[in-house]
C-alpha cells in the first residue's frame, strides 16, 4: 500500500511517499497513525496528536474508523484553511 504524507507530515516523517505492507492486526485508519507512531522517533513526531491530522483512502477523505482493507493509496495531511 502507498502512503502519502502532506505538509508538516511529510516534513515531519522526513519524505513525501513511501509504499508499505501493514501488519494483519492494523485494520483502520487509526490504527494505521497508531502503527505508524510507533515506527520511530519522526513518526511519532508526525502521529503525536492523531486527531489533528486528516486521511484520505484513494482521494476520498474518510474518518480514523474507515477500515483500509482494499485501499491503494492512503494520504495523510494536517487541516487546512482556505483563503
Amino acid at each position: 500500500m502507498k502512503l502519502r504524507y502532506f505538509a508538516w507530515v511529510r516534513e515531519r516523517v522526513g519524505k513525501p511517499e513511501e509504499d508499505i505492507e501493514v501488519p494483519p492486526g492494523v485494520t483502520t485508519v487509526g490504527e494505521l497513525m497508531a502503527w505508524l507512531a510507533a515506527r520511530g522517533e519522526e513518526y511519532a513526531h508526525a502521529f503525536a496528536n492523531p486527531q489533528v491530522i486528516r486521511a484520505a483512502i484513494d482521494r476520498t477523505h474518510v474518518e480514523p474508523q474507515t477500515p483500509i482493507k482494499g485501499a491503494g493509496e492512503i494520504a495523510f495531511f494536517p487541516p487546512m484553511t482556505g483563503g
